[in-house]
């Protein structure tokens, strides 16, 4: 008796499925919108002038768990400024092959310079390619900004930027999209970009 019992409890969850909406998601056609808090693939932000927001602290480095970040601060110059201040980083990579999408790096930033997007399609054929390297990190110039190296324009020192952050934190709307991706025109992305832009904002 009991085995017909336990047949007719499996035959159940059966049936129960068969009346269910199948949810198919048509990708990479259609790729879904990741939620807005999704840990995806970083980026290193600008001020509104153009100017890097990273400083080349390297604590981002110290803080992954996956030893996945490399950096190499270097010094600006009045001839050569990539940061206000007095250090940027020369050289920037992220190992994705190591990283394990914490958000470590992201809490131990002072400047908030690295914050995570919603780009998740980071699968590569050669593991060569999984190292990003700064210029691929780094969030695309919006209107209005200039590309350093040049002089600080939204004060005389580097406190004028931190302060004024703020109020006009320089969003990194369009880079949550991969450039060389092949989706960067779909609806998933536009609504990416706003809601990063909102989130910046809000903090």
């Amino acid at each position: 008796m009991g085995a017909i019992t336990g047949s007719f409890k499996g035959f159940g969850v059966t049936f129960s499925h068969m009346f269910k909406k199948v949810v198919t998601t048509d990708y990479p056609f259609k790729p879904p919108v990741s939620a807005p808090r999704y840990h995806g693939r970083h980026i290193l932000n600008r001020h509104p002038d153009g100017l890097e927001k990273c400083i080349g602290c390297e604590l981002c480095a110290w803080a992954c768990p996956a030893d996945a970040i490399y950096v190499e601060g270097g010094d600006n110059t009045d001839e050569q400024r990539f940061s206000p201040g007095e250090r940027y980083a020369s050289t920037y990579q992220i190992n994705y092959a190591r990283c394990i999408f914490c958000g470590l790096c992201i809490e131990a930033c002072p400047t908030r310079s690295l914050t995570m997007s919603n780009e998740y399609e980071l699968a590569r054929d050669n593991r060569q390619d999984l190292i990003f390297t700064k210029e691929q990190l780094l969030a695309p110039l919006l209107p209005g900004m200039e590309q350093p190296p040049h002089p600080m324009r939204l004060g005389d020192t580097e406190k004028d930027y931190y302060v004024g952050a703020l109020t006009n934190p320089g969003t990194s709307a369009g880079a949550e999209r991969a450039p060389w991706s092949d989706n960067d025109a779909t609806d998933g992305s536009g609504a990416a970009a706003e809601t990063a832009a909102a989130g910046e904002k809000a903090s």
